[in-house]
């Protein structure tokens, strides 16, 4: 079964991300679950519909998974292949997790980078140079001006206008706004990779994976069982 141990105390840092974190993820899904029953109801019961409500529910879904992605890490929850770890000793065991920890570690920032660079430019930031790593900043095309298809603008956003659209008024929610789950989804998901190869280096955790853990319940319920 997969150890990991949680420190006692932690940081407000880290008490904010994990409250954020989960906040988002139950917020994220009521509304999914609310659009849809609201859409519904209006489509079968008075031949009407939220136009937007299915690009909204699709933006929700997006930052659901991202989210979701940075929350498995935090909770070794994700799925992968051990096979090869089962048969290893403790010794190249431990060697085979760590790197396979900093390969997570080194994937998650090149996603961050590709992350960034996909919504700079609509949000009319500069995107980074270099082909993997990030080595400073080019200009790139400022696309802040680019639009969701259907999302409504919303009134308390309207100061959005001068800062990103040069005073132009936006008839629907700039695409900037749903695509910020990227950089931000990414970020978070390096900050869950670094600390639980921090983690495993300090010997509170395992693995990035889980482990075998419903085969482990069967058999000690098994086990148990006989005791009994």
């Amino acid at each position: 079964m997969t150890k990991q141990t949680e420190p006692q105390s932690r940081g407000p840092l880290s008490r904010f991300f994990d409250s954020f974190e989960e906040t988002m993820i139950a917020l994220l899904l009521g509304l999914m679950t609310l659009v849809t029953f609201v859409n519904v109801v209006l489509r079968y019961g008075f031949g009407e519909s939220l136009i937007w409500g299915l690009e909204l529910t699709l933006v929700m879904f997006a930052w659901l998974v991202l989210l979701g992605i940075s929350f498995g890490f935090k909770h070794t929850s994700h799925l992968g292949v051990d096979a090869l770890l089962n048969i290893a000793s403790d010794g190249p065991r431990r060697i085979m997790v760590i790197l396979s920890a900093i390969a997570c570690v080194i994937y998650a920032v090149l996603l961050l980078k590709g992350a960034w660079d996909y919504w700079a430019p609509f949000a009319g930031f500069d995107a980074t140079s270099g082909r993997w790593f990030p080595t400073g900043f080019e200009n790139s095309r400022d696309q802040a001006w680019y639009e969701t298809e259907q999302i409504p603008m919303l009134a308390w956003l309207r100061w959005l206008e001068p800062l990103f659209n040069q005073g132009e008024t936006y008839e629907k929610l700039p695409r900037f706004i749903p695509y910020a789950i990227l950089p931000f989804g990414a970020a978070l998901i390096l900050l869950r990779v670094v600390q639980a190869t921090v983690r495993i280096i300090r010997g509170l955790q395992d693995s990035l994976i889980v482990s075998h853990e419903a085969e482990d319940a069967v058999d000690q319920a098994a086990a148990q069982s006989k005791e009994t």
